[in-house]
């Protein structure tokens, strides 16, 4: 197997676990991400997106993008992004792209998507970042596989 430019950040494991796990069944992750807006503000996620993002970025740049989290970050992207191209592209990349942006910018959230949506959900209602931030992902890897 190729060693992905995000092979090196604690939590690898993950990214690549929600990336097969959208490219396997984006309808999952559509409806996750349809379960989440509606339980958080749209205000309140992007801002906690963007906040993920943000400190990735500076990691980034900081290293002058050479660094295993600048191309952690345009790999895990791009990566995303092709693998919810196809059925629903829209909601399941961004459900996708939430998680893995958590992932990579903060080390210790990983434990939320072992958790019970519903405790995900009342962290990210009281406001932790990385919990709403997860809160799709962690719907979308409970769920029951969606049969073909």
């Amino acid at each position: 197997m190729t060693q992905t430019a995000w092979a090196d950040l604690p939590n690898a494991k993950h990214v690549d676990r929600i990336l097969a796990d959208l490219k396997k069944n984006p309808e999952k992750w559509a409806a996750a991400r349809d379960a989440a807006w509606a339980a958080a503000r749209d205000a309140a996620w992007a801002a906690a997106r963007n906040t993920a993002r943000v400190a990735a970025w500076d990691a980034a740049y900081d290293a002058a993008r050479t660094d295993a989290r600048g191309a952690a970050w345009d790999a895990a992207y791009d990566a995303a992004r092709t693998d919810a191209r196809d059925a629903v592209w829209y909601a399941a990349w961004y459900a996708g792209w939430g998680a893995i942006s958590a992932l990579i910018a903060y080390d210790d959230c990983a434990y939320l998507l072992d958790e019970k949506p519903e405790h995900v959900k009342m962290l990210g209602l009281l406001g932790n970042e990385k919990a709403i931030l997860l809160y799709s992902a962690c719907v979308a890897l409970h769920q029951k596989e969606v049969s073909a």
